[in-house]
């Protein structure tokens, strides 16, 4: 629906607000030309190659380009030509020039110009993307926002590039939380130093890292709700393990219920339930309960532990690790706790988490010959692929709400580090380097 609202805006000339700055004004996208219904195609079922042509500029007006780069850069929707690949070719002047033609000579299907102007306070980045095949102008919105928000302004024409061309809902405006113990400081409840654990929230390529919990103990596992205003996580700050809740900005917002210790928070899809293990029964099991502790109804009742769980995009089936058959394995189960069955069959696997439509697989970590790697498995087939390879420690594996990346954690460098690669392994990145960071959780779209 997000994408017909797009498609709507540009064809009726509307204004669209696509992102919100936190105390600040809005960053407005509005088309500034009619357009043919032109999509960029690539040759010979490649993707589409794209020279991209920014004025030059200076200071919040060149990050902002810098981070548009980034973010196409990311996605890999499109091939991006280099600046040697291009050396000496000029810009057109207007739809239909013949000057298009040299560009398709050097291999490039869609022209990107970006013209970015700061006036005061306020940036203002017009981008134009050209077909080069047919010399018509595929793409042409104005971009205003706060001169102090280039990032995001730059963020916002990426995702907006990624749904008119390649049908996409990109992820440049989302977040990551993850586990941190960067302050260095140490905690001593039970006659032993322990270091300090705290949640942080950065953009999803690492940038603006910043804390969002204030426990001074050990906090856990991070939680997304879906609307992406608050974090559900595991916290020790009252001695033992309990569901709290913070809200990036506001720090924390109290407990999800009192009786036993209750750990590993997974939101329901719907945002109104939450699925965690507790050991009030007295044995570690899966129980879902309201946000307000409301409703608590056991899903599992087994001798072994069952733990971590993980909900299907839709809300009707469940993912976690149980310990029956003898080693932890993932299983699956109705939302309701009906039809449990084993899904995988190795030496070790823990820590599932269930792929955004349109795919039905779940990721999850293996103890495999090489050590802690990260593997996924298609629910339907049972097949599972290796992502990673003997690279450090990698676990907690954690989707893109797009289902296109995974983040993760590895020791491939040393220290507990933030990656992300693509749902196939591939174009890894690091995204946090301070401190040791661990337990990713990706935010969801904004607007979902």
């Amino acid at each position: 629906m997000r994408l017909l609202r797009f498609v709507l805006a540009a064809v009726l000339g509307l204004a669209v607000v696509l992102a919100v700055v936190p105390d600040r004004s809005p960053i407005v996208s509005r088309p500034v030309e009619r357009l043919a219904s032109v999509v960029v195609r690539g040759r010979d079922g490649a993707p589409p190659r794209l020279a991209l042509l920014p004025t030059p500029t200076t200071g919040a007006a060149d990050e902002a380009v810098v981070v548009f780069a980034d973010d196409l850069a990311f996605e890999a929707a499109f091939e991006l030509a280099t600046p040697e690949e291009v050396a000496g070719l000029t810009a057109p002047a207007r739809e239909g020039d013949l000057g298009l033609r040299q560009w398709g000579e050097r291999g490039v299907d869609g022209l990107v110009m970006v013209q970015p102007e700061l006036a005061g306070d306020r940036l203002r980045v017009a981008v134009r993307v050209f077909d080069v095949a047919s010399g018509q102008l595929a793409f042409a919105r104005e971009y205003l926002g706060p001169a102090d928000a280039p990032r995001t302004i730059g963020h916002v024409m990426a995702d907006e590039l990624h749904a008119a061309q390649a049908n996409l809902r990109g992820v440049a405006t989302t977040s990551l939380a993850f586990v941190s113990d960067r302050s260095g400081a140490r905690h001593e409840p039970t006659g032993y130093l322990r270091r300090v654990k705290e949640i942080y929230v950065a953009d999803y390529d690492g940038a603006n890292q910043r804390r969002v919990t204030f426990d001074g103990d050990i906090v856990l596992t991070p939680s997304w709700s879906p609307d992406g205003t608050g974090l559900a996580y595991t916290s020790f700050q009252s001695g033992f393990q309990t569901v709290a809740f913070a809200k990036p900005g506001a720090g924390r917002d109290g407990r999800l219920m009192v009786g036993g210790k209750n750990w590993l928070p997974a939101w329901a899809p719907d945002g109104r339930r939450i699925a965690f293990t507790s050991n009030r029964d007295g044995n570690e099991e899966i129980y879902v309960a309201n946000r307000d502790g409301s409703g608590l109804t056991r899903l599992t009742r087994h001798w072994a532990i069952d733990t971590s769980p993980a909900w299907s995009p839709d809300g009707t089936r469940i993912a976690f690790t149980s310990g029956r058959s003898g080693r932890p394995q993932i299983w699956i189960m109705d939302a309701d706790g009906a039809n449990q069955r084993q899904l995988t069959d190795e030496r070790h696997c823990d820590r599932p988490t269930w792929s955004p439509a349109p795919y039905d697989e779940i990721a999850y970590v293996s103890r495999t010959k090489t050590g802690f790697n990260i593997k996924v498995i298609d629910v339907a087939t049972g097949v599972s692929r290796q992502l990673t390879n003997g690279e450090g420690f990698n676990e907690s594996p954690a989707w893109a709400p797009s289902g296109r990346h995974l983040a993760f954690t590895s020791t491939r460098t040393g220290a507990q580090q933030i990656w992300t690669m693509t749902r196939n392994g591939e174009r890894l990145r690091q995204v946090t380097r301070v401190g040791n960071n661990s337990m990713p959780a990706w935010g969801p779209l904004p607007g979902t």
